[in-house]
């Protein structure tokens, strides 16, 4: 894709978060109201001092003096309303509309797949949502408050500054030069900063990535001693950030010196050229005028300038953040005829000559062909590395297939309504994870309306509720994000009672006894066997003391199945199964 290509798709995907000020369409519209209504009042008022000079102070007349001063009193208090009135409505609109891009983005990163999640990183993912959108809503703001403001006092400002000026062009000259120093200005920082936006945007992933890879391998990051090596990554990538910070402030802060030093050039050279005219063309009132005029119109331009920074910059941020709103997730529901919802499956799984390929030369897995029906337990083992977290990852579709097909009850999981499809299926992942909040908050994720007794029923097949009663408030003792205040063990243990809680046909445990000892083991599968009788246990293990008793067992290796059969059956024709089980076990124990 051309240069050009890229930046006309990246100007449609812009469209996608422009699309968001349409829901403050009416705001939008009230806020310019006021806008207008803000720059004629402040456009008047120059008018307005200049007539109380040369009518009412040079004339000593100070009815006329009182009667103009209140006039100009009750239009700046509705400049004043009107500003404040802007100001709220372009922060309703900006804040609105960031919390909606916030929203959306967050609903749209759940849909993703690990395709999809994999494709953005996850510091990447959290500065679009937090730092872009913040650029976003800055510049919404900023630019609702001056888009007609700005534009109105710089036209009314040169129509007013003329007629106050008629007969003199010397004065018109002293404008222009000022505009066509201001404008130079403006170009020159504009190409010499805008650059350098993108260049922030990515730097402030590099920080949030290192950040979050150093503090959450923390522990690795110590038992290593590797410390002075992870503030020297962070220090390398914050300077790298602070660099390119200082540089775009630096170069910006020399505007408002500029500003200034015009704003008072033109006073010094208006009272300058007056002083040569005001006996023949000039009031002093019109030359007080003028300069009232002239600083607004360079005020103006100021604003305009503005709005020209921020917006390459959150031209950038849209962009990003319209990455995410427009990546369409590989794995979805179906199309096509409206799915039956609320279903109840029976548990029938079946692999039919099952490949899939994370994106290389080669398939991960393949040729899988197996049936796991109501009741049985089928259990997979392998070296590391043979693909055995794949292969269950492909039943809840946290991944499609590449070929073959999955199917439940004789259907096509990809037939089935993806939230249905997951209701029917209590996964516990290899990694464990728990949410802040109680133990009970996590064990209603399984189901929220479950009960106080099949919270009971599930940890006690979990055998975590021996250490549940030992805490001081039960199940409503607090867990720290991460589920960091907890042993490996009582983590493991809740993420399977919190997979029971659902009460589904469909169980998959992918290495989740790994962290128990034997004898908990041991009570934990008997309790399961027991009161999951009629639900499809699928349990992927590195022991092969946990699955000696299962119904099936799948043997993988390298990505393929090299055997399939009952623990008795894999001694005698299975030798990876064979010498799995002799690292482990001696021969008197398999025997048993």
């Amino acid at each position: 894709m051309t240069e050009r290509e890229q930046k006309i798709k990246g100007r449609g995907k812009i469209s996608a978060v422009l699309r968001y000020y349409l829901h403050y369409f009416g705001w939008i519209v009230l806020a310019l109201g006021f806008l207008t209504c803000e720059a004629v009042c402040e456009l008047e008022l120059p008018s307005y001092m200049s007539s109380m000079i040369s009518e009412g102070i040079m004339s000593s007349d100070l009815t006329n003096v009182l009667k103009t001063g209140g006039i100009m009193l009750a239009i700046a208090l509705a400049a004043c309303c009107s500003s404040i009135i802007v100001s709220f409505l372009a922060s309703r609109v900006g804040s609105g509309m960031s919390k909606d891009l916030r929203a959306d983005i967050f609903d749209k990163v759940l849909s993703f797949s690990s395709k999809e999640y994999n494709s953005f990183s996850v510091s990447s993912l959290i500065t679009r949502s937090t730092n872009d959108i913040t650029q976003i809503q800055i510049f919404s703001i900023v630019f609702l408050r001056m888009v007609m403001y700005a534009p109105i006092m710089g036209i009314g400002g040169v129509i007013k500054a003329v007629n106050t000026a008629s007969g003199i062009s010397a004065l018109g000259i002293v404008v222009g030069v000022a505009l066509a120093v201001v404008v130079c200005a403006i170009v020159i920082l504009m190409l010499v900063v805008l650059p350098k936006f993108t260049k922030i945007q990515k730097q402030v992933d590099d920080v949030n990535r290192v950040a979050r890879e150093g503090l959450s391998g923390m522990m690795v990051v110590r038992a290593f001693n590797t410390q002075a090596h992870e503030e020297e990554r962070f220090e390398q990538a914050n300077a790298a950030l602070t660099k390119t910070n200082l540089f775009v402030n630096r170069i910006m802060a020399l505007l408002m010196p500029l500003i200034t030093i015009l704003m008072n050039g033109i006073s010094v050279a208006t009272v300058w050229v007056a002083a040569l005219f005001v006996e023949d063309y000039m009031q002093v009132a019109n030359m007080m005028a003028f300069m009232q005029y002239a600083i607004q119109i360079i005020m103006s331009f100021m604003m305009i300038s503005m709005v020209f920074i921020l917006l390459p910059r959150a031209a950038v941020a849209m962009r990003r953040v319209a990455d995410v709103l427009c990546t369409q997730p590989s794995i979805s529901d179906p199309e096509g005829e409206e799915q039956p919802r609320g279903i109840r499956l029976k548990g029938e799984i079946a692999f039919n000559d099952v490949a899939y390929n994370y994106g290389g030369s080669e398939n991960a897995v393949e040729h899988i062909s197996f049936t796991a029906s109501p009741g049985e337990t089928v259990a997979i083992i392998g070296p590391t590395g043979s693909g055995k977290s794949t292969v269950i990852n492909l039943i809840p579709r946290l991944a499609d297939v590449t070929q073959g097909s999955v199917t439940i009850d004789g259907r096509d999981v990809r037939d089935y309504n993806i939230e249905d499809l997951r209701k029917n299926i209590g996964f516990v992942p290899q990694k464990n994870v728990l949410f802040s909040g109680t133990i009970r908050s996590n064990l209603l994720m399984g189901d929220q309306g479950a009960s106080e007794e099949r919270l009971k029923r599930a940890t006690d097949i979990a055998q975590a509720s021996e250490f549940i009663n030992e805490k001081p408030d039960g199940f409503d003792e607090p867990i720290a994000q991460g589920g960091t205040n907890v042993s490996g063990g009582q983590k493991q243990r809740l993420a399977i009672a919190r997979a029971l809680v659902k009460d589904a046909p469909i169980y998959i445990f992918d290495d989740s006894f790994s962290a128990l000892d034997f004898k908990t083991d041991a009570a934990l599968r008997t309790a399961l066997k027991e009161n999951a009788k009629d639900a499809t246990l699928m349990i992927v293990a590195q022991r092969v003391g946990t699955i000696m008793n299962a119904d099936r067992i799948v043997v993988l290796d390298d990505g393929r199945m090299v055997g399939v059969g009952t623990h008795e059956e894999l001694m005698r024709s299975c030798e990876v199964y064979k010498q799995i089980a002799l690292s482990q076990l001696s021969e008197e124990d398999l025997n048993r």
